[in-house]
């Protein structure tokens, strides 16, 4: 029998998972490949409406294996702005836009449904395995209860004990489920999501972000006139739970930038609990935690999935180039720190400006976005770290 040179596992099955699963099986011919889920493989997942913001540098990588749907919607401006404080009237709602034609590109990022990314992934990972059943396995259904660290390699209890030379773990689940993690804050906010109908007239492709007393509040262009809503507010005092659809769409209407116009049509909303959990470190042994598993962030920047696609190219790309599999890990270590680290920081930052009691914050975040806007180079830089990441 072939040895192959790594005999990875990666454990579960979500966009970075099955990412990871088949740029590895491309970029690393002679490894074996077993990808882990809890999930029965003929579950139909292609209809699950959970929204995801994805960055150019995450379409493009999508691209590259052939999975990027084409009914996802581009978008093509992002515009961030700030509810000017009750005290300061002269700042007329302050804000920053970001172009895609400003940057030389033909769009910053795209939306799209969690099954219209799932299901084109796993439909290839499932051909791939057919294609090489020696070498590529899928363990769909085979949920994973326990990773022990062995010599040079890791044991996966999965109903039986197997030896792997290294697993990824891409199974990160939300904040409020998660055991805590070495770097973790709970933001004591609560995250509204569903989706509204946009005025007829709205321009096609345009996200909008705008900050409040109590949160963020953004809207991300979908298919058809509509575009997904994610509404933070404070959890201690909520002021959506207790409010009806009508009493929901009256509150946005006063919350949002006035070209936006106003929204209707308001979707049931589901409620996610808000808290930052990370590992200091991407690799301990022979495990490495991507995606979720590694960091779970606020969605104020709407990074993690891309963070998440981040760490499993830049994997591969070690595994690839460096023959010592501890010396591929840590140089993926040193790599990705600055990029993790510092969509980390921004993040928890933008954050915690939502619970500050000091009077002022939210006249801070407004003068800085208006002096953003002023200085266009410094606007350019920021774009391509959204679309990209660190490089």
């Amino acid at each position: 029998m072939e040895r192959y040179a790594v005999n990875l596992a990666i454990v579960g099955a979500g966009p970075v998972g099955l990412s990871l699963a088949l740029h590895a099986a491309h970029a690393l011919p002679h490894a074996s490949i077993s990808v882990f889920d809890a999930r029965p493989i003929d579950r139909d997942i292609s209809h699950d409406p959970r929204t995801l913001a994805l960055s150019l540098g995450s379409v493009q990588l999508l691209e590259r294996l052939g999975a990027w749907p084409a009914d996802a919607q581009p978008i093509l401006e992002v515009h961030v702005s700030e509810l000017a404080p009750s005290g300061a009237p002269w700042m007329a709602d302050p804000a920053v836009r970001i172009r895609a034609a400003d940057e030389g590109v033909a769009m910053l990022g795209a939306v799209l449904r969690y099954g219209q990314i799932v299901a084109p992934l796993q439909q290839l990972w499932i051909e791939a395995t057919q294609r090489e059943p020696d070498r590529l396995t899928s363990r769909f259904d085979a949920p994973v209860k326990a990773l022990k660290a062995l010599p040079e390699g890791v044991e996966i209890d999965a109903g039986i004990a197997e030896r792997f030379d290294l697993a990824v773990v891409a199974e990160g689940g939300v904040f409020a489920d998660q055991a805590r993690k070495a770097v973790s804050h709970d933001y004591g906010q609560t995250a509204w999501v569903g989706s509204v109908k946009l005025p007829e007239a709205s321009p096609e492709g345009v996200a909008y972000e705008r900050f409040t007393r109590n949160g963020p509040v953004a809207l991300l262009p979908l298919r058809g006139g509509r575009a997904a809503l994610v509404w933070c507010v404070a959890s201690n005092d909520d002021p959506v739970e207790g409010l009806d659809d009508n009493q929901r769409l009256a509150v946005l209407n006063t919350l949002f930038h006035p070209e936006v116009g106003t929204v209707r049509d308001i979707s049931p909303l589901k409620r996610f609990a808000l808290g930052l959990n990370a590992e200091r470190t991407l690799t301990e042994g022979r495990v490495v935690r991507i995606g979720n598993a590694a960091q779970t962030l606020h969605p104020v920047a709407g990074q993690g999935l891309n963070l998440g696609l981040r760490d499993a190219w830049e994997l591969v790309h070690r595994l690839r180039s460096t023959p010592d599999l501890d010396q591929a890990l840590r140089r993926l270590e040193w790599q990705r720190a600055p990029d993790r680290w510092a969509m980390i920081g921004a993040t928890d930052f933008l954050a915690r400006s939502f619970t500050w009691t000091l009077p002022g914050a939210g006249l801070a975040r407004g003068m800085g976005l208006a002096a953003l806007q002023a200085l266009g180079p410094v606007k350019s830089a920021l774009a391509r770290r959204m679309m990209y990441g660190s490089r």
